[in-house]
């Protein structure tokens, strides 16, 4: 069924949208995926805050055009499901890792603004940790020579009381 005009422009300026703040694109072939499938793979898209639709590619093009992310559109051919986020991990992430349990999900390829990923850049990010994971290991990197500091202070106090019970012990025991 052939969408009118006003359909294209809405589905364009929606994906731009999204184009907008993206940190990374990712497309997938899903040829011979079942519904099921297709199903639980949007729900883990949803659940990890990436937008995932199956575009026309020449609206894609379109979407794309003049934006850091123009790089993939020599790479629009086929039947591609396209996954856009601000994380730049999470797409790469749910596609590569359900590309695992589904055989027929192929992942293409992708972009980072202004550069062009293969299969195997995409499946590189996905192995990344995602920013928050980053955030939480860069915490715990800042935290621990304070951790440190605060356990030497408290031990200067604790050796102290330590002293005088081996000493009221060796009064008691005299």
């Amino acid at each position: 069924m052939a969408l009118k005009l006003e359909n294209k422009q809405a589905i364009v300026a929606e994906v731009s949208a999204h184009v907008a703040e993206a940190g990374s694109i990712v497309f997938a072939e899903y040829r011979g995926l079942t519904v099921a499938e297709m199903t639980e793979l949007r729900r883990k898209a949803r659940e990890a805050g990436v937008y995932l639709h199956v575009i026309k590619n020449t609206l894609v093009h379109r979407a794309v055009e003049g934006t850091p992310f123009a790089c993939i559109q020599p790479q629009l051919m086929g039947p591609l499901i396209f996954a856009i986020a601000a994380d730049p991990v999470a797409p790469a992430k749910v596609l590569v890792d359900f590309a695992k349990s589904a055989e027929k999900l192929v992942v293409k390829g992708g972009a980072m603004p202004g550069s062009l990923l293969d299969a195997e850049g995409v499946k590189a990010l996905a192995s990344m940790p995602s920013r928050d994971e980053l955030l939480a290991t860069l915490v715990g990197t800042l935290q621990a020579p304070i951790a440190k500091f605060v356990r030497t202070l408290n031990e200067v106090p604790g050796k102290f009381v330590r002293t005088l019970a081996a000493v009221r012990d060796a009064k008691e025991a005299a």
